[in-house]
């Protein structure tokens, strides 16, 4: 083909890690063997301004500005020479091109400080003496945060290190706001990025743009990519897609936005990218294209006509990242939370265990969306091939599955084929505190490399969690983050306030709940997001069976997600924001448990009513797993060695064995029955998860009793069953 597809990741989403859409849409160009590339221009835009040239010009900006600096920005612009000096050491720093330079930043007289720096007390506590590169990296963010302060304040509201105009593209029931806007004079950041791309479309001649839009932080940039190649390139067609396109504009009318764009495409952007490339070919009729909306005279067309079959994530067709500047993000650390700084401290891979959700019964959720509805999950092997491919690519060992909710059998067979292949991998995902992540399902997936998950808890309370559907119980959730965190997988939760009919109660006992889940070790992390009712979910599109009011009625002519709404039998549940966050940040640093809920709230709140130990009961009285027939056994460890002796038993001599087991961290011995020990040792290399080989409880229990040694369930009772579990026998 003749065409050539430039994709665009537009300011802002991450510091540490590329948004992995272009990368999957190249992957897949790739696969088709159609010319493409790719570019982040949050990282670029980023680069540029966070350097010696670009701080001199952004000082230079606020100084001939008319505005009067506040206190702190008045000592930012006075230091201003420091933070010029320093900037891009700051920056190879955190790139990881220049480790030393954590001496420097730890020692306290070379990093300027500004108001992002008042609450460093616990810094020490917090890295101890040795944590040196982690402590500098904090310092450093800080540093940054009080320069992006600064930006805000003084040269761009709009920029954020994650966002860029957000506030005028979230809920924006009409495009007047976001229209207006695109005519204003360019600022300093919109400027930078008109550049960068200008440079990227002289190079590579592109024929058609293809601009990801995750978030309602990238909107107003990705228009304004759009505006600079209508201008000075009107014959390269651009066509819009991403998640905030997803979920906001599926019922959009207002033509406005083709001033911008020539496509605009749902839900997963293979197929429908594909077809815009062969009609621009000259091989496919518009009317021919796949989950587009185009623009017809003066009115939106929703095109919906392709033969082509959708694109399944089953496909060999690993991400690719070749074009992205792989060793140029930046990794920061904004808490001081081991598992919250996996977010922005570290390059992942990103790739996908199942498209959509296994459950998809959530009623908050946008269950009627192709995201979540249609699931369609990897195989483990074709899962551990792209892993390979990708390693192979970018030199990184570390991998984020961004699932919805990735499937608990899935993982087991994705970690089974990691150990199998010998790969040492560190990865995170998305899942539900399902129970299925028992003791050793969760032994295996830290031997795997899986060193932390997320997942929703959302309310911690019996009856919202029915009314949701999330499938799961308070104490279900924690037993799974019981049995995560004993064996070393970090976890996160995603809380929940404000669900339709929550009272004032209910939201003091899920404080509670999520107080208890930190102070006994099994919850790391945390995030309070108020509910929001969404046009694509069971309680949006049917909000009288939830007691819900809508506020207005009809569509609106842009974005149509978000639905306002009156809660009639809830609480006042915007008054519990700043106290649940409050609560919050404490206790993922280890602080704030034993002071009274009402210490976070200025208002009155009822006490709780959840009993003090409500979770460590919950915990200490969990009925121990029965074990099914069907379970498979895996042996995780390396084969054990047996020796033989004999003893004296009531006069007469006893064969027995000895097995040495050798584990990473420790070694045992069992001393047993020889024909025991000859049995065990069948076990291991039948079970051997290594060698790819297991046993279901049913072969296990029928091999003893072949071997005549005895009462099965006695054996299974017994210490020397309960050390081999603990070495390394798992029962899935």
């Amino acid at each position: 083909m003749n065409q050539k597809v430039l994709l665009i990741t537009p300011p802002f989403t991450q510091l540490n890690t590329p948004y992995p859409a272009t990368a999957y849409l190249k992957g897949f160009l790739d696969h088709q063997r159609i010319a493409s590339l790719q570019v982040d221009l949050g990282l670029e835009v980023l680069l540029k301004l966070f350097s010696k040239a670009g701080l001199k010009e952004i000082f230079s900006l606020a100084e001939s500005s008319s505005g009067k600096f506040s206190e702190n920005s008045q000592r930012i612009f006075m230091l201003r020479e420091d933070y010029i000096h320093i900037i891009d050491e700051v920056i190879r720093f955190l790139q990881g091109k220049n480790e030393m330079f954590s001496h420097l930043a730890c020692a306290g007289s070379l990093i300027p400080q500004a108001s992002r720096f008042n609450a460093i007390d616990d810094m020490d506590w917090a890295f101890g003496n040795m944590g040196i590169r982690d402590k500098a990296r904090h310092i450093c963010t800080l540093f940054l945060e009080d320069l992006c302060d600064f930006i805000v304040e003084n040269i761009d509201s709009h920029f954020g290190f994650s966002r860029y105009a957000e506030r005028i593209s979230s809920s924006a029931y009409t495009f007047d706001p976001v229209y207006e806007e695109l005519f204003v004079e360019d600022t300093l950041v919109i400027d930078a990025q008109n550049k960068i791309l200008d440079e990227y479309i002289k190079k590579q001649c592109p024929t058609l743009v293809a601009i990801s839009v995750p978030f309602p932080g990238n909107l107003f940039s990705a228009l304004k990519c759009g505006q600079y190649i209508k201008s000075a390139y009107p014959h390269i067609k651009i066509v819009l897609g991403g998640g905030y396109v997803n979920t906001e504009l599926r019922s959009i009318c207002d033509a406005r936005i083709f001033e911008f764009v020539d496509f605009i495409t749902l839900d997963d952007g293979e197929i429908p990218l594909l077809n815009i490339v062969e009609n621009l070919e000259g091989a496919r009729s518009q009317s021919g294209l796949k989950r587009t909306f185009v623009k017809v005279g003066e009115k939106i067309e929703y095109i919906e006509n392709s033969d082509s079959q959708e694109f399944s994530y089953k496909e060999n067709v690993a991400p690719c990242y070749s074009g992205l500047k792989i060793d140029d993000y930046i990794s920061v650390i904004d808490v001081i939370n081991p598992m919250h700084r996996l977010w922005s401290d570290g390059f992942w891979n990103k790739l996908t265990m199942a498209h959509g959700c296994y459950w998809a019964k959530c009623t908050f959720c946008d269950t009627s969306l192709d995201y979540i509805k249609r699931f369609d999950p990897v195989s483990a092997q074709v899962l551990c091939d792209k892993v390979e491919a990708l390693i192979e690519q970018t030199g990184k060992t570390g991998f984020h599955f961004i699932d919805e909710a990735a499937p608990p059998a899935l993982m087991i067979a994705f970690a089974k084929e990691v150990i199998r292949r010998g790969l040492i991998i560190s990865w995170w995902t998305n899942i539900r505190f399902d129970k299925t992540f028992t003791y050793d399902v969760c032994r295996l997936l830290r031997a795997s490399g899986c060193i932390a998950v997320s997942g929703g808890l959302e309310v911690a309370s019996q009856r919202i969690l029915k009314l949701i559907n999330k499938g799961v119980s308070v104490e279900s959730v924690a037993e799974a983050c019981h049995n995560l965190t004993s064996t070393g997988i970090l976890t996160h939760a995603y809380l929940m306030y404000g669900f339709p009919t929550q009272t004032a109660q209910e939201t003091i006992d899920s404080l509670e709940v999520v107080r208890q889940l930190f102070e006994n070790n099994i919850l790391h992390s945390g995030f309070w997001h108020r509910f929001a009712m969404t046009v694509h979910s069971p309680v949006g599109q049917n909000p009288e069976k939830y007691n819900v009011k809508c506020k207005k009625t009809g569509l609106n002519p842009f974005a149509n997600n978000d639905i306002e709404h009156v809660d009639v039998k809830g609480a006042q549940h915007e008054l519990f924001s700043e106290g649940l966050k409050k609560s919050l940040y404490n206790y993922m640093h280890d602080v704030g448990f034993d002071l009274p809920l009402q210490q976070w709230f200025n208002f009155k709140i009822p006490p709780t009513t959840i009993a003090p130990e409500y979770i460590y009961s919950s915990l200490n009285s969990v009925e121990e797993e029965e074990l099914k027939e069907n379970a498979k056994i895996i042996w995780l460890g390396r084969m054990p060695e047996i020796s033989y002796y004999s003893k004296k038993k009531k006069g007469k001599d006893v064969q027995m064995a000895e097995i040495t087991i050798n584990t990473k961290d420790a070694g045992l011995k069992l001393n047993v029955n020889r024909r025991v020990g000859d049995w065990v040792m069948q076990v291991v290399q039948k079970s051997s998860v290594v060698a790819g080989k297991e046993l279901t409880l049913k072969q296990l229990k029928e091999s003893f009793l072949d071997e005549n040694l005895g009462d099965f369930l006695i054996y299974c009772e017994s210490n020397n069953f309960n050390q081999l579990r603990e070495a390394g026998l798992l029962i899935l």
